[in-house]
Protein backbone atom coordinates (compact mmCIF):
# COMPACT_ATOMS: atom_id res chain seq x y z
CA UNK A 1 0.00 0.00 0.00
CA UNK A 2 2.00 3.31 -1.04
CA UNK A 3 1.49 6.36 1.30
CA UNK A 4 1.01 9.34 -0.85
CA UNK A 5 0.67 13.08 -0.13
CA UNK A 6 -2.26 14.74 -1.17
CA UNK A 7 -0.45 16.40 -4.26
CA UNK A 8 0.83 13.04 -5.22
CA UNK A 9 -2.21 11.35 -4.79
CA UNK A 10 -4.36 14.09 -7.01
CA UNK A 11 -1.07 13.67 -9.89
CA UNK A 12 -1.74 9.98 -10.05
CA UNK A 13 -5.63 10.11 -9.58
CA UNK A 14 -5.75 13.14 -12.05
CA UNK A 15 -7.33 15.72 -10.66
CA UNK A 16 -6.39 18.79 -8.39
CA UNK A 17 -5.51 18.67 -4.59
CA UNK A 18 -7.99 21.05 -4.17
CA UNK A 19 -10.76 18.90 -5.69
CA UNK A 20 -9.70 15.93 -2.90
CA UNK A 21 -10.20 18.70 -0.27
CA UNK A 22 -13.36 19.44 -1.87
CA UNK A 23 -14.32 15.31 -1.62
CA UNK A 24 -13.43 15.12 1.83
CA UNK A 25 -15.74 18.35 2.84
CA UNK A 26 -18.80 16.26 0.82
CA UNK A 27 -17.50 13.14 2.97
CA UNK A 28 -17.16 11.45 -0.40
CA UNK A 29 -13.65 10.36 0.46
CA UNK A 30 -12.41 10.01 3.92
CA UNK A 31 -9.77 12.45 5.06
CA UNK A 32 -6.31 10.86 6.49
CA UNK A 33 -5.30 11.62 10.41
CA UNK A 34 -2.62 13.68 10.51
CA UNK A 35 0.41 11.62 11.80
CA UNK A 36 1.38 12.96 15.69
CA UNK A 37 5.26 13.51 14.80
CA UNK A 38 3.60 16.06 12.46
CA UNK A 39 4.66 15.95 8.89
CA UNK A 40 1.77 15.50 5.97
CA UNK A 41 -0.98 13.19 5.28
CA UNK A 42 -0.78 9.91 4.05
CA UNK A 43 -3.08 9.13 1.02
CA UNK A 44 -3.41 5.18 -0.25
CA UNK A 45 -3.98 3.73 -3.35
CA UNK A 46 -7.93 3.20 -1.79
CA UNK A 47 -8.00 7.11 -2.07
CA UNK A 48 -6.75 7.41 -5.36
CA UNK A 49 -9.18 4.40 -6.63
CA UNK A 50 -12.27 6.40 -4.80
CA UNK A 51 -11.02 9.30 -6.76
CA UNK A 52 -11.07 7.81 -9.81
CA UNK A 53 -14.39 6.12 -9.07
CA UNK A 54 -15.85 9.89 -8.13
CA UNK A 55 -14.31 11.01 -11.47
CA UNK A 56 -15.91 8.49 -13.70
CA UNK A 57 -19.26 8.90 -12.51
CA UNK A 58 -19.20 12.32 -12.42
CA UNK A 59 -18.17 12.25 -16.42
CA UNK A 60 -20.76 9.85 -16.84
CA UNK A 61 -23.32 12.80 -15.57
CA UNK A 62 -23.69 11.53 -11.65
CA UNK A 63 -24.11 14.12 -9.25
CA UNK A 64 -22.29 14.14 -6.06
CA UNK A 65 -25.09 13.26 -4.09
CA UNK A 66 -25.53 10.28 -6.41
CA UNK A 67 -21.84 9.58 -6.49
CA UNK A 68 -22.16 9.26 -2.40
CA UNK A 69 -25.06 6.97 -3.01
CA UNK A 70 -23.07 4.52 -5.27
CA UNK A 71 -20.20 4.39 -2.68
CA UNK A 72 -22.54 3.70 -0.08
CA UNK A 73 -23.87 0.76 -2.13
CA UNK A 74 -20.29 -0.39 -2.68
CA UNK A 75 -19.22 -0.16 0.46
CA UNK A 76 -22.92 -2.41 1.66
CA UNK A 77 -22.03 -5.81 1.48
CA UNK A 78 -25.89 -6.40 1.34
CA UNK A 79 -26.36 -4.06 -0.86
CA UNK A 80 -27.93 -5.44 -4.78
CA UNK A 81 -27.05 -4.46 -7.75
CA UNK A 82 -30.65 -3.81 -8.90
CA UNK A 83 -30.40 -0.70 -6.54
CA UNK A 84 -27.17 0.37 -8.63
CA UNK A 85 -28.98 -0.37 -12.07
CA UNK A 86 -31.96 1.54 -10.62
CA UNK A 87 -29.63 4.92 -10.37
CA UNK A 88 -28.05 4.35 -13.11
CA UNK A 89 -31.13 3.90 -15.14
CA UNK A 90 -32.67 7.15 -13.88
CA UNK A 91 -29.62 8.87 -14.71
CA UNK A 92 -29.88 7.08 -18.45
CA UNK A 93 -33.55 8.78 -18.46
CA UNK A 94 -32.07 12.41 -17.38
CA UNK A 95 -29.46 11.88 -20.12
CA UNK A 96 -31.84 11.15 -22.58
CA UNK A 97 -34.48 13.76 -21.99
CA UNK A 98 -31.43 16.53 -22.04
CA UNK A 99 -30.85 15.01 -25.18
CA UNK A 100 -34.18 15.80 -26.44
CA UNK A 101 -34.05 19.34 -25.04
CA UNK A 102 -30.82 20.15 -26.55
CA UNK A 103 -32.28 18.97 -30.06
CA UNK A 104 -35.10 20.89 -29.76
CA UNK A 105 -32.95 24.28 -28.90
CA UNK A 106 -30.68 23.30 -31.39
CA UNK A 107 -33.99 23.37 -34.22
CA UNK A 108 -34.91 26.58 -33.19
CA UNK A 109 -31.33 27.90 -32.84
CA UNK A 110 -31.36 26.96 -37.03
CA UNK A 111 -34.56 28.51 -37.84
CA UNK A 112 -33.29 31.43 -35.75
CA UNK A 113 -29.67 32.16 -37.59
CA UNK A 114 -31.34 30.59 -41.33
CA UNK A 115 -33.50 33.61 -40.92
CA UNK A 116 -31.15 36.17 -40.45
CA UNK A 117 -30.62 38.57 -43.30
CA UNK A 118 -26.92 39.08 -41.75
CA UNK A 119 -26.58 42.44 -42.95
CA UNK A 120 -27.75 45.87 -42.14
CA UNK A 121 -28.23 47.57 -38.67
CA UNK A 122 -28.98 45.23 -35.82
CA UNK A 123 -31.18 47.77 -33.82
CA UNK A 124 -34.51 46.91 -34.82
CA UNK A 125 -34.22 45.19 -37.52
CA UNK A 126 -32.03 42.00 -36.20
CA UNK A 127 -34.23 38.78 -36.87
CA UNK A 128 -32.39 36.93 -33.90
CA UNK A 129 -32.55 40.17 -31.79
CA UNK A 130 -36.37 39.89 -32.48
CA UNK A 131 -36.56 36.30 -31.77
CA UNK A 132 -35.08 36.62 -28.00
CA UNK A 133 -36.89 39.66 -27.27
CA UNK A 134 -40.03 38.98 -25.87
CA UNK A 135 -42.16 42.09 -26.83
CA UNK A 136 -41.81 41.26 -30.11
CA UNK A 137 -41.79 37.15 -30.23
CA UNK A 138 -45.44 37.22 -29.93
Amino acid sequence: MSSLTIGHAAKKAGVGTETIRFYERKGLIARPSRPRNGGFRSYSDAHVDRLRFIRSAQQLGFSLREIGELLSLEADANADCKEVHAKASRKLEEVELKIRRLRAVRAALKTVVSTCPKKGRAAGRCTILQALNPKTSR
